[in-house]
C-alpha cells in the first residue's frame, strides 16, 4: 500500500468476506504490438511490467481507486471494504486545520468552520482502549480535537434520534400499505456496506425494500451543512465536516453523489475517519486519551450536552425502537420485555408480537453476509416471513466494525468486543420521542415531519449498479 495512504486502511481480521479481496486496482492500460496484446509480467510484490518483443520491460503504474470508482465496481464486496483512499483520512483533517492556521495568520481570508461528529460506537472503542468510561472518552476526545483547532464537536447520537423517528414513521406507512409490492419487509438502511452490496448484486430485487431513511451519519451531515451553516451565516462549502465512525464503509457512504451539493460543490460529510485512525492521531501527537484535558461536547440546540444512548444494541437499536413503536401505534400494545429467539447463529435473531392469538409483527436481526445472503435469497423467492429486518454487514454489528481498534496481544477479539459492548451499554438511554430538542428541530428546521424539506434532509434513494464482473466467479 502506498505510503501516503492512511496506515489504518488495511484489511482487518474479520473473516466474513464474500470474496477474497486484498487490494483494489483498476485494470492497467496495455499497448498492443502487431495486433497482439503485449505480455504482462507480475512480480511477487504485485508490480506489473509490460514486456515488449525485444524483451524490454516497462513498469506499469497502478491507478488510484477513488471512492466513486469503488461504488461503481461490482468486483468485490466485503464486511469492511479496504480501498485506497486519498481524500478521507486523518491527513486530510490535518491539512484543513493547517490551512485554517495559515488563513488566521494572514488575517485576510475566511477560515473554514471545522466540525467533527463522533459516533457512540467509536467512542466506546476508544474508551475500551484507554480504560475510561464512554462519557470520559467523549469529553476527552472533544478536548483533544479542539486543541488541534476543531471548532465544534458533536455526538451523532443526536442525529440518530431523527433517524430512528423517521424509520418508525416509515415503517408505519409501509405496514399500512403492505399489500403494495416492495413495501414489506422493510430493511434497515443505516449500514452502507449492506446498501452497497444490495446495489451492486441484487438491484431492483432488493432496493425497494430498503428504508429510505438516511443513516445517522448522513442526517448529521444535513444538520451541519444546512442547519448549522444557517445559524452561523455560512455557506455549506465554508464548513468542513468530519465524522468519526466504526467502519470504512462509512467513507463510501459519505462519497455517494446523493449526498453532494451541486450548488456549492461540497459533500454533507467531507471526511470520515475511523476509530483506529483517531487512535493513530493520538499516538502521532504522543498522547494517551486518558491524560487529555476534557472539554464539554457542543450542542446543536444550545441545551445540555449530557452523553446519552439508545436502547436496543450497538448497531443503533432500529429493531428495538421500531418494534416498540409499531406495537403501540398499530395494535395498542406496550411491549415491556422483548424476547429474542436465536435462530441459525448468534447473528440471526427474531422477535414476534402476538395479538389476539395471532402473530402480527415478526422482526429479525441479520448481521454478517452469511445471514444477509440467506435473507436476500428468501426475499427474492417471496419466502421472507418478516415485516422488518435490521441488517448489518459486520458480524456482531457496528461495535465490531472494521474501523474499530483491534485487540492487543494480551487480549482476544472476543474479550475486547465484550468490553466495548459493556462500555457502550453503560450509558443512560433515552427514547427519541422524549428529546425536546429533536421536536424543536422538526418545527424550526424542517417545518414539520411531513414537509418536502423533511423528506430531502432525512431521506435518500438507492441505485442499481450495472455489473461489470461477477464477483462470485472471479479466480484468485
Amino acid at each position: 500500500m502506498a505510503s501516503n495512504f492512511s496506515g489504518a486502511l488495511r484489511l482487518t481480521d474479520l473473516d466474513d468476506f464474500i470474496t477474497p479481496s486484498q487490494e483494489c486496482v483498476k485494470p492497467v492500460k496495455v499497448n498492443r504490438i502487431s495486433g497482439k496484446t503485449a505480455a504482462i509480467k507480475i512480480e511477487p510484490d504485485g508490480s506489473y511490467f509490460q514486456v515488449e518483443k525485444d524483451g524490454l520491460e516497462t513498469k506499469l503504474e497502478k491507478a488510484q481507486i477513488t471512492l466513486n470508482d469503488c461504488l461503481a465496481c461490482s468486483g468485490c464486496i466485503t464486511s469492511a471494504e479496504s480501498v485506497l483512499i486519498t481524500q478521507q483520512s486523518q491527513q486530510e483533517l490535518y491539512r484543513i486545520l493547517g490551512e485554517n492556521n495559515s488563513l488566521a495568520a494572514d488575517g485576510k481570508s475566511k477560515r473554514k468552520l471545522v466540525v467533527v461528529s463522533i459516533s457512540p460506537q467509536s467512542r466506546a472503542s476508544l474508551a475500551a482502549k484507554y480504560k475510561i468510561t464512554s462519557e470520559e472518552a467523549a469529553c476527552k476526545l472533544t478536548g483533544f480535537l479542539k486543541k488541534l483547532g476543531v471548532d465544534y464537536v458533536f455526538d451523532t447520537t443526536f442525529a440518530r434520534n431523527l433517524s430512528l423517528l423517521e424509520s418508525q414513521y416509515e415503517f408505519i406507512r409501509r405496514f399500512t400499505n403492505k399489500s403494495t409490492k416492495g413495501s414489506l419487509p422493510m430493511l434497515a438502511s443505516a449500514c452502507p456496506g449492506w446498501v452497497c452490496y444490495a446495489e451492486k448484486t441484487h438491484g431492483s430485487y432488493v432496493l425497494p425494500y430498503i428504508s429510505t431513511t438516511k443513516s445517522p451519519q448522513q442526517i448529521m451531515g444535513s444538520l451541519v451543512k444546512d442547519y448549522l451553516t444557517r445559524l452561523h451565516g455560512r455557506t455549506p462549502d465554508e464548513v468542513y465536516h468530519v465524522t468519526v465512525m466504526p467502519c470504512f464503509d462509512k467513507k463510501l457512504e459519505a462519497s455517494r453523489e446523493d449526498f453532494f451539493n451541486d450548488i456549492y460543490s461540497t459533500r454533507d460529510v467531507d471526511c470520515v475517519i475511523t476509530s483506529a485512525e483517531v487512535d493513530m492521531m493520538l499516538e502521532g501527537e504522543g498522547l494517551s486519551l486518558a491524560d487529555v484535558e476534557p472539554s464539554k461536547l457542543d450542542s446543536l440546540c444550545n441545551s445540555d450536552t449530557e452523553i446519552v444512548n439508545h436502547a436496543g444494541g450497538g448497531s443503533g437499536g432500529y429493531l428495538h425502537h421500531i418494534f416498540h413503536h409499531a406495537a403501540q401505534h398499530l395494535f395498542g400494545t406496550k411491549v415491556e420485555d422483548m424476547q429474542y429467539k436465536t435462530l441459525r447463529n448468534r447473528d440471526f435473531k427474531e422477535v414476534m408480537l402476538e395479538h389476539e392469538g395471532e402473530v402480527v409483527l415478526r422482526f429479525a436481526l441479520a448481521y454478517g453476509f452469511r445471514n444477509i445472503q440467506n435473507l436476500v435469497q428468501k426475499l427474492k423467492r417471496g419466502k421472507s416471513p418478516y415485516h422488518f429486518v435490521e441488517v448489518m454487514a459486520c458480524p456482531s454489528g457496528c461495535l465490531n466494525g472494521g474501523g474499530q481498534i483491534r485487540p492487543t496481544d494480551d487480549e482476544t477479539a472476543k474479550d475486547l468486543l465484550e468490553r466495548v459492548q459493556r462500555l457502550y451499554s453503560d450509558v443512560r438511554t433515552i427514547r427519541p420521542e422524549d428529546n425536546t430538542d429533536v421536536e424543536k428541530l422538526y418545527v424550526e428546521w424542517l417545518g414539520g415531519s411531513e414537509t418536502e424539506k423533511a423528506k430531502t434532509m432525512l431521506h435518500t434513494q438507492y441505485h442499481k449498479v450495472e455489473k461489470m464482473t461477477n464477483a462470485l466467479t472471479i479466480k484468485w
